[in-house]
């Protein structure tokens, strides 16, 4: 009778230990922190589901330095264990994000003759719009991140390149940042 005791009480432990992280390898089940990057920085909360084994949500609210404005991005991410260090995990996802910017910066090009037949001058202007822009997007995602093993924290780099839509033009973009969260 004893030994049965102690088998289920080991069986409650392993079970709720699971659910605490989310079904995943992770240590965790949701992280809330600072994500700080080379074009875009801001709040980044990331949760895994509960029965997907290694699958996240993963919501960012940025700002770009240049730009005044925010933008929302939600990702959907993949986690593999690197099993050689315990705690490091590899991931990898996509998805979308939408914005408002106020203002731009450009430069435009003023054409005029002048002079003999074949004399062109050029003159650049820099012009500052200050018109609301609506951005919007597709997003992936490639990174590392460590769960540290005696603190309720975790380190991440990542890498998030995108593409965006913005008043009209298109662009492909590179963003880089690296990422500290509180997890519970």
């Amino acid at each position: 009778m004893g030994s049965a005791g102690t088998v289920a009480a080991q069986t409650k432990k392993k079970t709720t230990g699971s659910t605490r992280s989310g079904g995943s390898s992770s240590g965790y089940s949701t992280g809330i922190g600072l994500r700080g990057g080379g074009y875009s920085s801001g709040l980044t909360i990331k949760h895994f589901m509960s029965g997907k084994n290694g699958v996240a949500l993963e919501a960012l609210v940025t700002t770009e330095y240049k730009a005044r404005g925010a933008r929302l991005t939600l990702l959907g991410e993949k986690h593999k264990a690197i099993s050689d260090i315990q705690g490091l995990q590899f991931y990898y996802g996509a998805g979308f994000h939408a914005g408002a910017y106020q203002g731009r910066y450009y430069f435009a090009d003023t054409r005029y003759y002048r002079g003999r037949k074949n004399t062109i001058y050029f003159t650049r202007d820099y012009i500052y719009d200050d018109a609301t822009y609506v951005a919007f997007g597709a997003d992936l995602i490639l990174g590392l991140e460590y769960k540290m093993e005696d603190l309720p924290f975790v380190v991440g780099v990542d890498y998030k390149p995108y593409f965006e839509v913005f008043n009209g033009y298109t662009g492909f973009y590179n963003d880089a940042a690296i990422s500290l969260r509180f997890t519970f």
